[in-house]
């Protein structure tokens, strides 16, 4: 997520480890089984997986295979009916378990066809099926309901508003950070990657799109229309797209023929243009950088809201429509941002909120590097500013990879975070840290990572231990020296 030009611990994680002994308490995540082994007896799945900043996101018991959304779409601001069809495997034996699904009207569930019992506390709907499910057994669940297209939230950080953003003719959809559970019933976690197929039924003047390819597009009684997607890789609910509109698809090709479409509102087509042609020329450069784009294509939805948020959402960044109509260089910089994105924190997804910092502080490291090399700001002269008010931010928001909820989205995760970078550029040299970068979106494409898996991959990629230099700027309450630049001052923090 960009946010330009808008700019402890210890609390969460006892939340976290009351919640982990509530689901010891209720079941284990896995049993192990033998031949002679007794059959697990089943148990509920955890109704969280424990993570510091938000305990109950996600759950246990079972993973997703893959989500099938039905959305009869109406108008907009209108209620509509849905349905969501989860196919799941049990990685425990499971007498219930639970899914995220936040305000909208629930009507039915069932589980491999049957009637399943449920009840709802909070984002939390818990399933209880007809019969428990053993241990490795594939299942589907199917939840009908109504969609209310006007659930928003707020958060007091770069966030804003999530969740349904209304248009003028239709929607968008902000689901970053848990704002997923209010389009669909999931397993609401950066951790946890599913493929979906969306099916999106529309009056025939407006146009669904959503995350990946169009696969499908039929007739429907009542001048209605049918768009089906699929997202052709898994991704993480936080970056789910769906939006329906008046839209016109710019459709063309990037470097080695990558498909490149852009969903933009009618009115915005030729003001937005010059700037969007640019994607073919970022592509290039972050391919330069950091090898092979990770996904089949790539695009840009431009969003008509008032909302000056930029999303990562997979292969189909929302970027709003003020981003593109106002200078070169901060159009750029944000373009940038988000594509990279692509890379860490899409195909390279979080292993849990704190570890935010990957995600966003290298988004913010190539958009300033970027922006530097064409036309922009000086990059050391803004990491120079970033390191003289890292102790204040420390203080305020917690260290890079110590958030606390509240201040997630805040200034710490995104200069704060490119000046972790930077430092350790400084530290093993350009050509070394080029190394580190591409090795980093090589071996953990396609799966979620840690920190700690950052700096050991760090280490073995350096040939040197970097655990006593990266820790200290990752967690430490006061900035370490700056390598190479004993000049810099740090002001204290008030």
């Amino acid at each position: 997520m960009s946010t330009f030009p808008t700019p402890r611990r210890r609390a969460r994680l006892a939340l976290a480890a009351a919640v982990t002994v509530a689901a010891a308490l209720t079941g284990p995540v896995s049993y192990a089984t033998s031949a002679s082994a007794p059959e697990a007896k089943p148990a509920p799945g955890a109704p969280g997986l424990g993570d510091p900043m938000f305990p109950l996101d996600g759950n246990g018991g079972y993973r997703v295979d893959r989500y099938l959304l039905d959305f009869d779409w109406q108008a907009p601001r209108t209620p509509f009916e849905a349905t969501a069809t989860i196919k799941a495997t049990a990685t425990q034996s499971l007498s219930r378990f639970n899914l995220d699904f936040g305000g909208n009207t629930l009507h039915a569930v069932t589980v491999d066809g049957k009637a399943a019992g449920t009840s709802r506390a909070g984002d939390e709907l818990a399933v209880t099926p007809k019969s428990p499910l053993a241990e490795g057994r594939s299942f589907t669940v199917k939840v009908t309901y109504t969609a209310d297209p006007t659930q928003v939230r707020h958060r007091d950080d770069a966030i804003e508003d999530y969740g349904w953003i209304p248009t003028p003719d239709g929607t968008v959809v902000y689901p970053q950070p848990n704002g997923a559970r209010l389009i669909f019933p999931a397993n609401d976690h950066p951790s946890q990657r599913a493929p979906i197929t969306f099916r999106i039924t529309t009056p025939k003047d407006l146009t669904a799109v959503a995350n990946g390819k169009l696969v499908g597009k039929s007739a429907r009684p009542g001048d209605r229309v049918r768009w089906t997607y699929d997202s052709e890789q898994p991704l993480s609910t936080q970056l789910v797209q769906l939006a329906v509109g008046r839209f016109t698809l710019d459709e063309r090709t990037g470097p080695g023929g990558l498909p490149i479409r852009d969903v933009v509102p009618d009115a915005l087509v030729e003001p937005t243009a010059k700037y969007r042609k640019l994607t073919a020329d970022h592509l290039t450069w972050l391919q330069e950088k950091l090898g092979p784009y990770p996904f089949n294509r790539y695009g840009i939805l431009v969003g008509d809201t008032d909302l000056g948020v930029a999303l990562e959402t997979q292969t189909l960044s929302l970027v709003p429509k003020a981003d593109l109509l106002g200078t070169q260089v901060d159009a750029e910089r944000n373009l940038v941002h988000e594509l990279t994105h692509q890379w860490f924190g899409d195909s390279v997804a979080l292993k849990g909120w704190s570890d935010l910092w990957v995600s966003e502080g290298h988004a913010r490291f190539y958009e300033r590097q970027y922006s530097q090399e064409h036309g922009g700001a000086s990059f050391e002269e803004a990491m120079k500013a970033a390191y003289k008010a890292h102790d204040q931010w420390r203080k305020d928001f917690g260290a890079p990879a110590e958030p606390t909820e509240p201040n997630l989205f805040k200034r710490m995760r995104y200069d704060g975070s490119a000046l972790v970078l930077y430092a350790l550029r400084e530290q093993v040299g350009d050509a070394t840290f080029q190394k580190i970068e591409r090795a980093w979106v090589t071996e953990y494409r396609g799966k979620a990572a840690s920190t700690q898996d950052y700096v050991d991959l760090a280490s073995r990629v350096a040939g040197q231990d970097l655990e006593g230099f990266l820790k200290p700027w990752l967690y430490g309450a006061k900035t370490p020296p700056m390598p190479g630049h004993p000049d810099w001052v740090v002001d204290p923090a008030t």
